[in-house]
């Protein structure tokens, strides 16, 4: 039988969604609640491989059990091997072609930078921060070229397996929220640590270290040497992704809260 799941974590204590030798993966707490669940050894395929430090507030992941159990077990049985800073939120029945990865047509995220002089406490490991004025209303303008179908090769990691840089990006959008600066971002798939590096560059952008035109200039350039540093992980949360009704999954997306209200979850 298999099953689909949706899955909140706060990333600071892992090493990423990706199992690890340590057993310091999200998958790894993951995999061992539902054995326990399950009474054998199960494996789990996610939407997207996040890194080390890197939320969900809505990880989609499936998974083959050779046992039936009940609803409760999925949910509260397997939260209860979990540690506190993971939790499933549902489990529902899939086709057995169904794949968390394959089947998604959509990834969403969200990058938190909190743009004041002094480092936050309280915000973290869960928040980006940058301690001079950022121009946002540069950064947003600037991030409109992100739209469309391009070659991302100037913010793609050096280590990145995809086997094309080219992406279709439906939503790259900036605006203030509460403390932070609320980065917005959905494609069909991203490259490994694009966001961040996207991150990255339109900070510059907003700190006047580069002119709007500069997002453009990468883009056309495809080179990640002229492009920003990667920005830091903890700002970023995977916020969910789509898929085709046919699956009949619950909501597979989850909108990040406030700043101040994602640090009292």
């Amino acid at each position: 039988m298999r099953l689909a799941l949706g899955l909140e974590y706060t990333g600071v204590a892992f090493t990423g969604w990706q199992s690890q030798p340590d057993g310091r993966g999200v998958q790894d707490a993951l995999e061992q609640a539902l054995g326990a669940i399950v009474g054998t050894p199960v494996g789990t395929i996610a939407a997207g491989r996040t890194d080390a430090r890197v939320h969900a507030t809505m990880q989609i992941v499936h998974f083959d059990s050779p046992v039936a159990r009940p609803d409760t077990a999925w949910v509260r049985g397997v939260n209860s091997h979990l540690p506190v800073d993971v939790a499933v939120q549902w489990v529902q029945p899939v086709a057995d072609d169904f794949h968390a990865r394959f089947a998604a047509t959509a990834r969403h995220y969200t990058y938190l930078v909190a743009n004041r002089p002094v480092r936050p406490a309280l915000l973290a490991g869960r928040v980006g921060w940058y301690h001079r004025p950022l121009d946002v209303a540069a950064m947003a303008r600037a991030a409109r070229v992100l739209a469309g179908t391009h070659d991302f090769s100037a913010f793609r990691a050096a280590e990145c397996q995809a086997k094309s840089p080219v992406k279709t990006v439906t939503v790259a959008a900036v605006a203030v929220d509460g403390d932070c600066i609320r980065f917005e971002f959905s494609a069909n798939a991203f490259l490994h640590h694009m966001i961040r590096n996207i991150v990255g560059a339109l900070v510059y952008v907003g700190a006047a270290k580069a002119p709007e035109t500069w997002i453009a200039e990468l883009l056309a350039g495809r080179d990640r040497t002229r492009a920003a540093p990667t920005f830091a992980p903890d700002g970023l949360y995977l916020t969910g992704a789509d898929y085709d009704a046919i699956w009949g999954l619950p909501s597979t997306r989850r909108r990040l809260p406030t700043a101040i209200a994602s640090a009292r979850a």
